[in-house]
């Protein structure tokens, strides 16, 4: 499997990429295409063109969740195969995965809309959905997880805003990830973790029937976290001894630290492109 970060918060040194507070990856395995969360912006449209990425013929379109650091690059890219359609331009139109309360509006942190700008009726105009709370094989060794069980203490305060038809603070419950079993053992894509990392690790792993961890990249959900929280994941990855974590977008220096303490993290941002067998 092939991984390209395509939206981070950083970019690589002595790139000349574009970086926002948002997380897209490009993955490709056994022929088949993946994008995975589209950012903020038309920024993965013009990373990808510069790194070379073709996002005309994508099989899937994954999201982790519905918020805006993830889902409002949908428009440009709903613009972007509009107009290969127009210019008779070959392309392939993925298939959307993802849970189905992600394109549910949202509130949150004095934001009048923090969720997606596209409804899922909207969206079904220009992409066939395939929506489900139950894991979803893309191909033999690649899954999108669907709704994650929650059972880390821990983990457990990671909501944020309130969806428009709830009273309640919203417990993110569309957040979902992808896992790719590689011969040395599982790789985790996340994208802000409201699911909680440990618990989307473990989830991977029973999914996967694969005990053994190589990576976990993506946003660890831990912006200034509670004490309990960041212990709690610190002490999670010692006993789970994991090859690498490429913690980003979501996940502050502090924490960072901490992790690196206990496992061996490096460095991400646009532009990076893993390898896994």
């Amino acid at each position: 499997m092939k991984l390209t970060v395509l939206v981070d918060n950083n970019t690589l040194i002595d790139r000349y990429l574009l970086a926002e507070p948002g997380l897209s990856f490009y993955i490709e395995t056994d022929g088949t295409r993946v994008l995975f969360d589209t950012g903020y912006s038309d920024i993965f449209l013009r990373n990808a063109q510069k790194l070379g990425v073709d996002l005309a013929h994508l099989d899937f379109l994954a999201f982790s969740h519905g918020h805006e650091d993830h889902t409002w690059g949908l428009e440009p890219l709903v613009r972007f195969f509009t107009e290969l359609e127009i210019e008779k331009r070959p392309f392939r139109k993925p298939v959307v995965l993802a849970h189905p309360r992600t394109f549910v509006s949202v509130q949150g942190c004095g934001i009048p809309e923090s969720g997606p700008l596209l409804t899922e009726g909207r969206l079904a105009k220009h992409f066939a959905l395939r929506l489900g709370t139950e894991p979803q094989w893309l191909t033999p060794k690649l899954v999108y997880l669907g709704e994650i069980p929650r059972v880390n203490a821990f983990e457990g305060n990671l909501k944020f805003g309130r969806k428009e038809d709830e009273c309640l603070d919203d417990a993110v419950l569309e957040d979902s990830a992808l896992a790719y079993r590689s011969t040395e053992g599982l790789v985790v894509m996340v994208g802000c973790s409201h699911a909680g990392v440990c618990n989307t690790v473990d989830y991977a792993r029973k999914i996967c029937g694969e005990k053994r961890v190589v990576d976990v990249i993506g946003g660890f959900h831990l912006q200034q976290p509670t004490t309990d929280h960041l212990q709690g994941t610190v002490a999670y990855f010692k006993r789970l001894q994991p090859q690498t974590l490429h913690a980003c977008h979501c996940t502050d220096l502090k924490s960072k630290i901490a992790l690196a303490a206990v496992a061996n993290v490096e460095e991400v941002g646009v532009g990076l492109t893993l390898h896994y067998a």
